[in-house]
């Protein structure tokens, strides 16, 4: 396995900027996840590192040696797309073995059905290793497609959305054992996605791309509670979190708008005017609360409920654990958690308080 270092690296298509001078770092043995909307630049940075795109500027480093002048062979990466990228008239042991029979790896038969097997058993494949790939379910070719770059042991592993043709029940299973495996063999993992909820559950850390860009890098629990820009508070958190236009008058915090107010923080130093984000889980539905709404729609969750609630001219989210008994013009009250509150400058970046 390998450290990697992307230093400043630009990606130019014609006219367009794909990606503006990233720089990231994932340590040997990391889980790291790209996360980003669809035309981030994730794909391009999984490309850069492969060697399957050169970049315009910068450099990519593997164990702090520069490999721009190598081949994607030679960088010795392992690519899992979102497409499986099997051949289906042959079997699983014959797409297993495929990869290490490359004249470059000289490995002998016994040493290639040793590995064939070994990972096919981590994978809880062995038992299709004489079917052909064209008779297999979405899952198990993806669980092929997995190990194919696994059976390689290469240096790095590149996933490019491995999980997202795959419906939600298969897709949190093969999350799982992803995770488990990646931990297990301790492998270098750079993992993209859109899904905030695979990157919050798999990663050890995220680097939050947009528009060529990175706006963040952190842990999970870094990038949740501390987000650094509105657009990565947004990014991540199901439901949504809650942003209200806000100003201060004295040691006030009015919501505008609504009869939402709060006092000011004791520390640090808010603008006049100001984003005030709350997480729908801070937003507690309670028989003393201060704040008084009316629930405009009710989603229930089964383990949870998504309330909306109407406050004045502003509408708010609130999660709730379970079946509510709460129906659609219900008035309630609701007590904000004041020690939850992200603030945010009407460019959107984050105000440490």
């Amino acid at each position: 396995m390998a450290d990697v270092s992307v230093q400043n690296v630009v990606k130019r298509f014609k006219t367009v900027t794909a990606l503006k001078g990233i720089s990231f770092e994932i340590k040997d043995g990391e889980f790291f996840v790209l996360l980003g909307p669809t035309g981030a630049g994730k794909t391009t940075t999984l490309r850069v590192i492969a060697g399957l795109e050169r970049q315009d500027e910068g450099s990519v480093l593997f164990d702090g040696q520069p490999v721009d002048h190598l081949t994607p062979s030679e960088r010795d990466v392992a690519f899992v797309f979102e497409q499986y990228s099997l051949y289906p008239t042959m079997t699983v042991y014959e797409n297993l073995a495929f990869p290490l029979r490359s004249p470059l790896r000289r490995m002998s038969e016994p040493e290639i059905r040793r590995r064939v097997t070994a990972i096919a058993e981590k994978l809880r494949i062995s038992h299709l290793l004489d079917r052909t790939t064209a008779h297999l379910s979405g899952g198990e070719m993806q669980r092929v497609s997995l190990g194919r770059a696994l059976v390689r042991e290469p240096r790095i592993f590149l996933m490019d959305e491995p999980l997202s043709n795959l419906d939600a029940k298969l897709r949190e299973a093969l999350r799982i054992e992803l995770k488990h495996l990646q931990k297990v063999e301790g492998n270098t993992t750079l993992f993209v996605t859109h899904d905030q909820i695979e990157a919050l559950t798999m990663s050890d850390r995220i680097a939050v791309l947009n528009k060529g860009r990175i706006v963040q890098i952190g842990t999970p629990e870094d990038i949740y509670d501390r987000p650094a820009t509105t657009f990565v508070a947004q990014l991540v958190g199901t439901p949504r979190i809650n942003l209200f236009e806000t100003y201060r008058e004295d040691n006030t915090l009015w919501v505008v708008h609504s009869p939402i107010h709060l006092p000011a923080p004791t520390e640090g130093v808010l603008p006049p005017s100001f984003l005030l984000g709350v997480r729908p889980e801070d937003v507690q539905i309670r028989e003393d609360g201060e704040f008084i709404g009316e629930i405009a729609l009710v989603e229930p969750l089964g383990v949870e409920t998504i309330l909306h609630i109407k406050a004045g001219e502003q509408n708010l989210l609130s999660l709730e654990p379970g079946i509510t008994h709460l129906r659609v013009g219900d008035p309630v009250r609701f007590s904000i958690l004041r020690e939850r509150l992200h603030y945010f400058r009407t460019d959107g970046t984050r105000i440490a308080i």
